[in-house]
């Protein structure tokens, strides 16, 4: 495969860089907000906390609808998250997980969240989530240049990552969370016949996949974090015959140690008996067996033997990914990871790499000259040129309607980093529309996108479009785009790149400017431009 260098565009400086940050991880079982301050060096001083057990996954038809008590108790959270964030003046990161990414009515729950909290929830793929989990284990332990498994089980899923020196190397999302498997094996938290081994026969099918993917990956250090995994590990500590410590952060408790737990939890038969378990969260008592079970299933299925605790999680990860989104520090870290995913996608997929660049370059020219015009940000650039890079991955499964296929593709790759689920969805419906029909409220994807994201497909779309055009011989024979934008029409000037004649791109170009032509309201007319014209 070939290996090309990524050089899509960072985003530029924000002028004011604010002091402090929020960041909320709305899980299946809890929702959790962490505030915390930009210190010298670009480090992260948390300031404070905030915890609701809101179970968003106790809705109907095993967490596929989220119930109207579960989002009243979701959205009232969420209120009060953003009181604490305003009083401290800190922008907020939402990231949701698995009972949003299932649920049929997550939109209504987004709405509701926007429009009565003030707070804008982007929903992240299982793979996201477990980069950012990763991005907050690496800032409260020392594993860096480690090779880790890292595993967290989670409410409704469990992130499962191998990773060194901060790159994700493997990573696998799996449905087995710890309500999830109350849910369908221990209803009300009770212990019924043979359940447990119901329930570990269920864990080992789901994860049979994931241990024939890793064979042959290193692993040197085993992580644990979030809920699950810090109460059974303050468990296993306190049957040594010591106190709990009183930051489990860097803690370790073994294999054996959570199997006997397993053990002990699965003989308290109800939640009274489970109550008086030494040790045990109160919030946690209903479904605790059904996390410990997983965590203990895919450490054995895995092969490890001890677990190293991390406090750190999802939320601090995205808090981290938030400074970077808003270029308080390593904001080229972030974009590099997004750089790489999106080129090594095309490269998986794309017969035609030269191509894509050619076009990914042009676009790029088109975009700087018309952003002002079309009301675009920096943002939108970089969705462009991710979508220009991407729109012939559909070649991969066939031509005829590639560009449909492009837009599956996009949507459900699991190798996209860095980029929220929106983001991904602008990328991809980008792609979708580079050829055939333009963007319609036909198309339930397109209808689902808010009047704000239908514009920018609209006016990314058009760009890409046109540009595709230029390069009509797939031989890089356009060098750039000159733009001469008058009050009523816009020209693009194509410079050659050498002495060939450009009468086919001219044509192919002018006859794609339509749709972007509607976009700026004006007429759009193409011409060949000196060689010596500057894009």
């Amino acid at each position: 495969m070939r290996t090309y260098t990524a050089r899509m565009a960072t985003r530029d400086s924000h002028a004011d860089q604010p002091d402090v940050i929020a960041a909320i991880d709305i899980g299946t079982n809890s929702i959790h907000m962490v505030i915390a301050r930009v210190v010298a060096g670009g480090r992260l001083e948390v300031v404070t906390r905030e915890k609701d057990m809101v179970r968003l996954g106790s809705g109907v038809g095993e967490m596929k609808e989220l119930s109207p008590e579960a989002m009243d108790r979701g959205v009232a959270a969420l209120k009060r998250c953003a009181i604490l964030a305003e009083s401290f003046g800190a922008p907020v990161r939402a990231v949701a997980t698995s009972a949003m990414r299932e649920a049929s009515n997550s939109k209504e729950f987004r709405r509701r969240a926007r429009d009565e909290a003030g707070i804008d929830v982007d929903v992240i793929s299982g793979t996201e989530e477990a980069r950012l989990i990763y991005l907050g284990v690496l800032q409260a332990l020392p594993v860096f240049d480690d090779s880790i498994v890292l595993v967290d089980v989670g409410g409704g899923s469990t992130e499962v990552l191998f990773g060194q020196s901060g790159s994700v190397e493997h990573v696998r999302s799996v449905k087995l969370g710890a309500l999830r498997m109350t849910n369908k094996f221990f209803p009300d938290g009770n212990v019924l016949e043979k359940s447990v081994s119901k329930c570990r026969k269920h864990v080992r099918s789901k994860v049979a996949s994931l241990v024939y993917e890793s064979i042959g990956i290193e692993r040197s250090v085993a992580v644990v974090c979030s809920g699950t995994a810090l109460t059974l590990a303050a468990m296993a500590i306190q049957r040594r015959g010591g106190e709990s410590p009183m930051k489990l952060n860097a803690e370790t408790f073994t294999v054996t140690e959570l199997s006997a737990l397993v053990e002990e939890l699965a003989a308290a038969p109800d939640l009274d008996s489970r109550r008086m378990v030494p040790g045990l969260d109160s919030s946690r008592v209903d479904i605790i067996l059904g996390g410990a079970i997983v965590l203990e299933q895919v450490c054995i299925a895995l092969g490890l033997t001890e677990l190293t605790v991390s406090e750190y999680a999802l939320r601090e990860g995205a808090l981290l990914d938030a400074m970077q989104r808003l270029g308080v520090a390593g904001a080229d870290e972030l974009a590099g990871l997004r750089r790489s995913s999106v080129f090594h996608l095309m490269g998986l997929c794309d017969d035609d790499p030269d191509h894509s660049i050619q076009i990914a370059r042009l676009s790029t020219m088109l975009h700087d000259a018309l952003c002002s015009r079309l009301g675009l940000s920096n943002e939108s650039r970089e969705l462009l040129e991710a979508a220009a890079l991407l729109a012939n991955v559909g070649l991969f499964i066939a031509h005829s309607a590639h560009h449909k296929h492009s837009y599956y593709v996009i949507r459900n790759s699991e190798h996209l980093m860095g980029f929220t689920d929106r983001e991904i969805e602008i990328i991809a419906q980008t792609a979708r529309y580079h050829r055939k029909s333009a963007p319609s409220e036909k198309h339930a994807e397109f209808a689902a996108l808010s009047p704000a994201d239908q514009q920018l497909v609209r006016s990314l779309a058009s760009m890409l479009r046109v540009v595709i055009g230029m390069d009509r011989n797939h031989d890089g024979r356009v060098a750039a785009v000159k733009v001469v934008a008058e009050q009523d029409s816009v020209t693009l000037g194509l410079v050659p790149a050498d002495s060939r004649e450009l009468d086919l791109e001219v044509y192919s170009t002018s006859d794609r400017s339509l749709s972007l032509s509607d976009c700026l309201g004006v007429p759009v007319a193409v011409e060949v431009a000196p060689r010596d014209a500057t894009g």
